[in-house]
C-alpha cells in the first residue's frame, strides 16, 4: 500500500471509529458525510474487503480492521504530535474548519477587517487559502449545533428563522388577499436546520400563520444556504432562512422580509467556536479568538435590534 495515497482514507477510517459516525467525522474534517464515506470506500475497494460495519451503538471495525486499530491510532497520535511541534514554527498561520455557509456568508465578508489590523496573519480555511493544508486538527472549529456535555466550545450566536424573498417577488404579494399571499408562489426548503428540533420550516410556519393552504412541502430542497440564497435573489421563490448569516444583505436592502419578523422563531442550535488545546498559546490565534468573539457580539446586537418585535432570544 502507498501510504501517502491513502492517508486521507486512513484518516477518515480513524475519525469514523473515534467519533462513532460518518457525520461526526465529517464535522471534524469540515467535509460532508458522503465525502467521508467515499474516502473509506476507496480504501476498501483497494484492499478488497470492508473496514467498517454499522452496529447498534454506531460504527464498529470488521475483523480485518481490528488488528490495525492500535497502530492506526498510534500513527495519527504521532502525526498530531509532529504537527503540534511544527506549529510553534508557523507563527503567522491560522487553520480553521467551519461549515462552508458560515465561511462564505459570515466569516469571509468580515475577515478583511481582521486582515487590515493583522496583515501578516495568513489563513487556511477548510483546506484552502493562503497557506497549505496541514495534518492534524485545525486551530479553530466552528460548528452549528447543540451544546455537547463536556465540550468547551464558545457560544457565538443563535439564528433567527423567518421567511425571506427578493424585493421583486415580495412586492408582488402585497395586493393579494392575506389568506392566499403565498398561494401559487414557489416555496424553497432548507435542510440545513433539519437536525434542530426548534427550527421551523414552511409546514410549521404556515400552520401557525396561514397565507397558504396547498402544496406546503412542494418545492426545491437545498442542503446549503448559499445556493438557496442565490435562488431567492433571482426570484425563484420564498424561503425560511436564518438572518444572522445574511445581515449584510438585509442592511443593504437587497433581501426582503415579506412578513412581520414577529412571525419568526429562534433556532435551538447555535454557532460555536472550539479552539484546539494548545492553539491559544500562539499569539495570532489568541488575536483571532478575541476578534471572532467581538464580531459575534456585534451580530448578537444586530439580531436584537432587528428582531425587537419578535420573541426574545432563548438562553
Amino acid at each position: 500500500m502507498t501510504v501517502p495515497t491513502h492517508l486521507k482514507s486512513l484518516q477518515a477510517v480513524h475519525l469514523a471509529l473515534r467519533t462513532g459516525s460518518l457525520k461526526a467525522a465529517a464535522d471534524v474534517l469540515a467535509i460532508t458525510p458522503a465525502a467521508v464515506g467515499q474516502r473509506i470506500k476507496a480504501l476498501e475497494d483497494y484492499l478488497g474487503f470492508e473496514l467498517l460495519v454499522r452496529g447498534r451503538l454506531g460504527l464498529r471495525p470488521t475483523a480485518e480492521l481490528t488488528l490495525a486499530i492500535a497502530p492506526l491510532s498510534d500513527a495519527f497520535e504521532k502525526l498530531n504530535a509532529v504537527g503540534q511541534i511544527l506549529d510553534f514554527q508557523r507563527v503567522n498561520e491560522i487553520h480553521i474548519a467551519a461549515h462552508p455557509d458560515f465561511v462564505d456568508l459570515w466569516l469571509k465578508p468580515r475577515l478583511e477587517r481582521f486582515r487590515t489590523s493583522h496583515p501578516n496573519i495568513r489563513f487556511c480555511i477548510n483546506g484552502e487559502g493562503e497557506v497549505p493544508l496541514r495534518l492534524g486538527q485545525a486551530d479553530c472549529e466552528i460548528t452549528f449545533g447543540k451544546q455537547r456535555i463536556g465540550n468547551d466550545a464558545e457560544f457565538l450566536f443563535k439564528d433567527f428563522l423567518v421567511p425571506i424573498g427578493s424585493l421583486e417577488i415580495s412586492e408582488r404579494i402585497v395586493n393579494i388577499a392575506v389568506a392566499n399571499q403565498l398561494e401559487g408562489f414557489p416555496l424553497l426548503h432548507l435542510d440545513f436546520y433539519k437536525d434542530d428540533p426548534k427550527a421551523i420550516g414552511w409546514p410549521e410556519w404556515i400552520g401557525a400563520h396561514g397565507h397558504r393552504k396547498t402544496a406546503l412541502l412542494r418545492g426545491i430542497r437545498f442542503r446549503r444556504i448559499a445556493p438557496a440564497l442565490d435562488a431567492v435573489l433571482s426570484g425563484a421563490g420564498f424561503m425560511i432562512c436564518g438572518v444572522a448569516l445574511i445581515s449584510q444583505l438585509v442592511d443593504a436592502k437587497t433581501i426582503a422580509f415579506p412578513f412581520s419578523l414577529s412571525t419568526g422563531a429562534w433556532t435551538g442550535h447555535a454557532y460555536r467556536a472550539r479552539f484546539r488545546a494548545g492553539a491559544l498559546v500562539k499569539p495570532q490565534v489568541k488575536r483571532f479568538r478575541e476578534w471572532l468573539l467581538e464580531e459575534s457580539r456585534v451580530t448578537q446586537s444586530w439580531l436584537r435590534r432587528e428582531t425587537r418585535s419578535a420573541p426574545k432570544v432563548p438562553r
